[in-house]
Order: structure tokens, then sequence, then C-alpha cells
């Protein structure tokens, strides 16, 4: 299991300077509206310091992190969802996202022209807003018409189908996105899993500020998280351009001097990780080995056979039981032989939860 996000925002808007600074694959950005022709795919590591402490205690072969794969789309503009700018063409390209990072400009630049004449990021937000609401309404709108044909032969369930969707369209024809209304998980699984909604998935906003609002933000990013305080999102501020000179530093030693001159702990792109992860109630479990130390991404509240299948199918098939230590307890024991000798090595069954941090190993049998 992989976290995908999708990245949207207006033309200029710093959008791929983020992507930049979060994936390991590096896109080329412009200063011209509408230059992009294809949206950008990457990956991106999942910081987490404990994959390293553990494998200082492991030595194992390699470390393998967890992973993120990201999807920026090109600029968008007012009407795109009509075919303004490039269109309603790459739109597609997030729909089976699990989360959408919207990237907001927060700053001046005199360099760098706004496509909406001005800097007002309550309106951009509105305008991307607006976008993806259209492009949800036309889809629920074709749903409306497959369930009206089934209707017509007193088909009970379809006319169920019909009242909800409208409910939907109405609300997205008076500008709410679907995140933010009352969907049970069973209307979601009946009705909509296969429509990949836009505005029902989860949002992140990322307030791009200039270098000097790094760390307290700025009256432009102030406006936006006053605006969205009643809305289901997280809200992020990042300075762009710092972060993507930080990011083309080779040094690790070097990034840590630079953050600490900005006055920053860490970089923004590692808590906007983060978000997302608490966003999708995701968390990370731990394998280790001689050949490999790795971390591995699941949903909060799955089992340890379900955790076993994200590792491979065999080894949920064919589970037999999981083998369990903290990385506290590996952290403070030191080895898994001392683990075990302070009774704090656990045999789990199919039905055990995984807590965030537990290292497992799994005993299967195919």
């Amino acid at each position: 299991m992989s976290l995908n996000c999708g990245i949207v925002g207006l033309t200029n808007s710093g959008k791929t300077t983020i992507f930049n600074c979060v994936s390991n694959t590096k896109a080329e950005a412009s200063n011209f509206a509408f230059s992009a022709i294809k949206s950008n795919l990457g990956m991106a590591d999942v910081p987490d310091p404990r994959l390293y402490e553990i494998d200082e205690l492991i030595k194992s072969a390699k470390v393998v992190p967890a992973t993120v794969n990201l999807t920026d789309l090109p600029g968008l503009a007012k009407g795109a969802s009509h075919g303004e700018g490039v269109g309603n063409v790459f739109l597609s390209d997030i729909q089976k996202t699990s989360a959408l990072i919207h990237v907001i400009r927060c700053f001046d630049d005199a360099t760098l022209a706004h496509i909406e004449g001005s800097i007002n990021p309550v309106r951009d937000k509105e305008i991307i807003d607006l976008e993806l609401q259209v492009r949800d309404l036309d889809l629920i709108e074709r749903k409306i018409l497959k369930y009206e044909k089934i209707a017509k032969s007193g088909d009970k369930e379809a006319k169920n189908a019909i009242t909800f969707l409208l409910y939907l369209k109405e609300k997205l024809e008076n500008f709410t996105n679907l995140r933010d209304i009352q969907i049970t998980e069973k209307e979601e699984e009946t009705y909509l899993n296969d429509l990949f909604l836009l505005t029902l998935k989860p949002v992140i906003y990322v307030c791009n500020v200039d270098d000097t609002s790094a760390i307290v933000g700025n009256d432009y990013s102030k406006k936006l998280i006053e605006a969205v305080t009643n809305e289901k999102s997280e809200v992020i501020v990042i300075a762009g351009k710092l972060e993507s000179e930080i990011a083309e530093l080779d040094s690790e030693e070097d990034r840590k001097l630079f953050l600490q001159d900005a006055g920053l702990n860490e970089p923004g792109v590692n808590r906007l990780i983060r978000s997302a992860y608490k966003l999708l109630n995701l968390q990370s479990f731990f394998t280790a080995g001689p050949k490999e130390t790795r971390a591995w991404t699941i949903k909060q509240g799955m089992t340890a056979q379900q955790a076993a299948g994200v590792i491979h199918s065999d080894l949920e098939r064919g589970f037999i039981r999981a083998e369990v230590m903290t990385y506290q307890d590996l952290l403070q024991y030191k080895t898994e032989h001392a683990v075990k000798e302070a009774g704090k090595f656990r045999l789990e069954g199919k039905n055990y939860i995984v807590k965030d941090g537990d290292i497992l190993h799994i005993r299967f049998n195919v």
C-alpha cells in the first residue's frame, strides 16, 4: 500500500516547485502559464527517523523507507473544467489518488505574474474548488442518467440511488465540497466508489509563502487559514522557493545548517507528508533483518493478517502468526534477544490490530 497524492493549484502558484521539493523525480518549473503539456509523476520517501534508528541496531544490508506517489497537474485556470487553459483533460489524472494537495500562492513577486492579476488566496482556492465541483457534477449527472434507465423497470435500489445522487448534485450546485457533508461509508461504497469524485477526497492546503514567512506565515496565509476553519482539511505553510534551495543541497549537514539559518527544525515537506498520513488515518510498521530494514504503510485498524498482505499476498493467504516487538522496546533493549528476555516479545494471531511502530516478523505457510 502506498499513499497517492494529487497536487493541484492555479498556474504560477508554485505547485511544481513544491513537487520538486518532495519528489525524487524533478520536473521543470516555468514562469509561463499553461506551458506544461502533461502531469508530472513522482515518488517521495516518507521521512521516518525510527527506520534508521532500527537499522543502527539491526545493521541491515539496506534500508527501504515507505513511499508516497505524487501526481502534479499542470496549473489550472478559471474555466478549466470547460476547456480553458489546459482544460479538464488532466483532472482524470488525479481521480484515483487518495488525497489532494492544493498549493495556493501566498507571496508577492513582481517578476511572476498572477493569472488573475492580484494575490488573493481565498479567491484562488474558490476558483480551484469550482473547477473540481464542476468535474464532479458532470460525473454525478451521468450516473443519475444510468440509474434513471434502471429505475424505469421499478428497481427500488436505483430509485434510492437517484435520491442520494440528486442530494449531492444540489450540494455541488451550491458550491459545497462533498468532503464537507455527511456521507456514510455504506453510501460511499454503494453509490460512489466507481466515480472517484475529486471534492470527496481529503485535502491539504499548502500556503506557498515567501522566505521570510517560512516560520509563522503572512497575512495571505492567515486569510486562507481563517477561510477554511470549518472545513475538513489541513493547512501547511511552506516557503517553496526556500525549500527548493534546501532540497538541492547534496550534504545532509548542509541542509541542517540551512534549516537552522532559516529558523526551521525540519523541511516543511516532511510536515506535509505527515499531515497526509494523519488525514488518511495511515501509519507505519516495520520489518527488520539482515537483508533489509523496511517501513510499510497501512491504514489504522488493520489486522496482522491484512498487514502481511501489504508485504505480499502469499503472506496474507498463508498467515500463521506474527512475531511482534515495538520500536520503543527494541531501542530500549538493543537486541531482539534482549527484548525476549525482558518478556516484551509477543506472538500474535491474525486478528491482532497492528500498532504504529510495531516491528513484525510474519510466519506463514502456502
